[in-house]
């Protein structure tokens, strides 16, 4: 029996005000709260932490889709808590992490300092972490769970290999720009990060068979991330800007490393986006 709406949609609200209570507990234990750093002028911090907030939304509204069936209340309850924890805790570790690892370990400093462009790059990479756990996430008992853990550590793999493979096509070192508080420079890996994403998350959709027919049918979607390279410099560089095409760097680049355009930077990010927004819609 399928559960009604009003079952799903009071799951929801009940799971993601626990998700975002658990969230402001860890904050108040390890950090300022979001309305502390409001108040004090922090942008920065604040948008790390609204990335997390969305990253929170995405987890519980699938958790509650994935697990939750009507059948039995004790055993939605059970499971929607045991894998909305999960996920929140995976976003969170692997998100801290990826940022690390992504931005370098200073970032989190420049993040406290008030930078707002180191602002937006982890916000958006806690943005992109929500968005791949929120499809890996499904199932209602442990042998799910443990799968959906698995290819949750793929799909992150996957996102830090490509982000950090892509932006080798760069002139430009993307940690030591968003350092220098470059927006245009971090708004352009907010964009590449999360449009990453959107398309592993796409390769992650489909029920599990086999490791390898499940493995086969990740790799063939993630195929299609190579779409990127063309979006940022043909579409980007050469139909949108009329510069001349280059296979690295170019106008692109000057204009978000040199110049520091944040018109541009917005630009390269959007056409990430849409692009992958389109290949999600359309394998």
């Amino acid at each position: 029996m399928e559960p009604s709406t009003l079952y799903l949609s009071l799951f929801g609200v009940g799971t993601t005000l626990g998700l975002l209570l658990l969230l402001r507990l860890g904050q108040r234990l390890f950090s300022r709260s979001l309305a502390q750093d409001l108040s004090q002028g922090n942008a920065a911090k604040s948008l790390l932490q609204v990335g997390q907030v969305l990253a929170v939304f995405l987890v519980a509204s699938s958790t509650v889709k994935g697990v939750a069936h009507g059948a039995d209340l004790q055993r939605d309850v059970l499971w929607v808590a045991a894998f909305g924890v999960a996920g929140l805790a995976l976003v969170m570790l692997t998100g801290h992490l990826g940022v690390r690892l992504l931005l370098r370990a200073r970032l989190p400093a420049e993040v406290e300092r008030g930078n707002v462009a180191a602002g937006v790059a982890a916000g958006a990479h806690y943005v992109a972490t929500g968005i791949i756990t929120a499809r890996a996430l499904g199932g209602d008992n442990l042998r799910e769970l443990g799968l959906s853990v698995a290819f949750f550590t793929i799909a992150e793999l996957t996102l830090l290999c490509f982000v950090t493979l892509f932006r080798v096509l760069t002139t430009y070192d993307d940690a030591e720009q968003i350092q220098g508080e470059n927006l245009a420079a971090s708004l352009s890996y907010a964009g590449v990060s999360i449009a990453i994403s959107v398309i592993v998350a796409r390769a992650l959709e489909g029920d599990f068979v086999s490791w390898s027919a499940s493995l086969r049918s990740y790799g063939a979607v993630l195929l299609s991330l190579l779409a990127l390279y063309p979006a940022r410099q043909i579409l980007v560089q050469v139909v949108l800007l009329g510069a001349p095409f280059t296979l690295r760097g170019g106008r692109l680049d000057e204009g978000v490393a040199k110049e520091r355009d944040a018109a541009l930077g917005t630009l390269e990010a959007v056409t990430y986006l849409a692009v992958a927004l389109s290949i999600a819609q359309l394998l």
